[in-house]
């Protein structure tokens, strides 16, 4: 397929992730709902978005060359895993932390383990871990995409630490909205979905919106199992090439910006949904 179905690819993803969010979460529950926002478009992805790429391309002939995952590279690479890993790592998170403080034994110990094997190993070890070992638990003559096994172990490590914050946004609430939902009578995920989320999320957001940012500037560490992003290109091909002798702090400076603009954006979006979402003087 051409590189134009790429990110197009993504955006059709990430809608039926919002789609399955908003039409799911009435007729189904919370639960289901957020599992949806995660699932379908990861299926999506894994199973239809090659077919329908390589359709397209064969029917609309747009004159790019086909560029493989391993051959993306500069600001891009970083936009994709970056808003890939924050998008989907949000609902695991939430599922985490739920099940982090759920009375079910088992649940509650799994989600416990996971979340501090997962803090408790650095990225960049994880991201080795995506590149080198993930393939030894795989069937032989298994073809894993390296981008997909980056942004998968990119997602659960952002997950875990999103499963904390929230879970300290639970925490906070005060032990009269949790008697408040019994009073109504509604059951577990409603008294979730309707009252306890609502107001622990509006906590959390300042610690979302920090991994958010730091995440993103992490995206960086990928340069270390050979994946171009914009500072492995910089220290890499374009330092090594003779034209740029001499041309070092302009490259950086660049990068910098580049980053400092996206992570400026990101703050203050969460500056706004902060002042947007604040009812309490209401």
């Amino acid at each position: 397929g051409g590189s134009i179905w790429g990110p197009v690819m993504v955006i059709v993803g990430l809608l039926i992730g919002y789609l399955a969010f908003k039409f799911l979460i009435e007729p189904a529950g919370a639960i289901v709902a957020v599992l949806a926002t995660v699932l379908l478009p990861l299926v999506f992805w894994l199973l239809l978005a090659g077919p329908i790429v390589g359709g397209l391309a064969s029917v609309v002939d747009w004159g790019l060359p086909f560029v493989k995952s391993k051959d993306i590279g500069g600001f891009t690479l970083a936009v994709i895993i970056g808003v890939v890993g924050i998008v989907m790592s949000l609902p695991l998170g939430i599922i985490l932390a739920l099940g982090r403080q759920s009375d079910m034994w088992i649940v509650n110990k799994l989600s416990t383990a996971f979340i501090e094997i997962i803090r408790g190993v650095p990225l960049i070890v994880w991201l080795f871990t995506a590149q080198l070992l993930l393939n030894y638990f795989l069937p032989k003559g298994t073809n894993f995409d390296l981008m997909l096994r980056v942004i998968i172990m990119v997602t659960l490590f952002s997950a875990a630490y999103i499963a904390e914050v929230v879970r300290d946004g639970l925490a906070a609430l005060p032990k009269g909205q949790y008697e408040a939902a019994d009073a109504l009578g509604l059951d577990y995920w409603k008294s979730m979905r309707l009252i306890i989320l609502p107001q622990a999320l509006k906590i959390s957001i300042p610690g979302i919106v920090n991994i958010a940012v730091g995440l993103f500037k992490d995206t960086t560490l990928v340069s270390v199992i050979s994946m171009f992003d914009i500072v492995g290109m910089i220290r890499g091909p374009i330092l090594s090439s003779s034209d740029w002798i001499g041309v070092y702090w302009e490259l950086l400076g660049f990068a910098a910006l580049l980053f400092f603009i996206v992570c400026y954006g990101i703050s203050q979006y969460s500056q706004w949904l902060e002042r947007r979402l604040a009812t309490d003087h209401r």
